[in-house]
């Protein structure tokens, strides 16, 4: 069995109308929500084994942020083909790690994030900023994932439900 965590960016800043959208860093919200998701996966012993991050300024932020209120120390990576990726990119490159990743965390954006998680777990969920699902896969290896993997969707926390 592996988990896969997923985490929708946090709230990002539209201050600067003529930024490109990959630039686009987090707003005050964002930097706040970031970090209580790290604390949540401090709380829940849901630290992953890898990160892996969109290279959008505000996912890179957001990995920042988590980083920071959790203390996580293991490895992250960052790859542009997690900027507004769909379904089956983000299934390729899942299926390309390494055995030794027991619990993976992938940080992005909607609509992808969205459709990935109604297509392993046949629930669908909105993910608002800095949501996070966790999904149990019936997998023992990542290269037996595939798009018709059925998972377990164990819970979704969102910035907003949770108690200050």
């Amino acid at each position: 069995m592996k988990t896969l965590l997923v985490l929708r960016h946090a709230k990002s800043s539209w201050k600067d109308l003529y930024l490109a959208d990959h630039d686009r860093p987090l707003n005050k919200r964002g930097k706040r929500d970031a970090p209580r998701m790290g604390r949540l996966l401090l709380d829940e012993d849901l630290l992953p084994d890898l990160i892996l991050s969109s290279t959008a300024k505000r996912a890179r932020m957001t990995v920042a942020g988590l980083i920071g209120g959790s203390d996580y120390s293991a490895e992250v990576q960052f790859t542009r083909d997690f900027y507004h990726a769909y379904t089956e990119t983000f299934i390729t490159i899942l299926s390309e790690l390494k055995n030794k990743y027991e619990q993976v965390m992938i940080v992005g954006h909607n609509p992808g994030l969205e459709e990935l998680l109604e297509v392993l777990t046949g629930d669908y969920e909105r993910m608002p900023t800095a949501a996070l699902a966790q999904v149990a896969l019936p997998i023992q290896s990542w290269a037996d994932l595939v798009e018709e993997t059925v998972g377990e969707l164990i819970m979704v926390w969102r910035p907003k439900e949770l108690d200050e």
